[in-house]
């Protein structure tokens, strides 16, 4: 268990291509399909989020520079690579998270925010 977490850890300071040219069992998707909570209302939404746009959702705006799943004969899982801000910063808009993400370990690498949660649910 520690080995796999400690390997999915590694592949989260990859940069984009590494993993899109590292692991050839990954296939590139246009969309990834991510879960966010809103803490203060306590509502979830799924959201689509294009690959290479930029979405916006409340406060906070994401981009998905890449979103990989495993072929259909695999284990299913996906992996995005996220960039967020958040709007509501006193400079501006700030850069809150930048890496990737994983549907099967969410908690290895996560968004720390004080409003919202997001989490990837799969990439199509």
């Amino acid at each position: 268990m520690r080995l796999a977490l400690a390997l999915l850890a590694s592949l989260a300071l990859l940069p984009v291509s590494a993993l899109a040219q590292g692991a050839a069992d990954w296939v590139p998707k246009q969309q990834a399909e991510l879960q966010l909570l809103d803490k203060v209302t306590a509502r979830i939404s799924v959201l689509r989020a294009p690959v290479g746009q930029a979405t916006q959702f409340g406060a906070l705006t994401i981009r998905v520079t890449a979103c990989n799943a495993r072929p259909p004969d695999e284990v299913p899982d996906a992996a995005a690579f996220l960039e967020v801000s958040d709007g509501r910063r006193a400079s501006g808009f700030q850069e809150v998270f930048r890496g990737w993400m994983f549907a099967n370990a969410p908690g290895v690498s996560m968004l720390e925010h004080p409003v919202y949660d997001l989490r990837v649910l799969d990439c199509k």
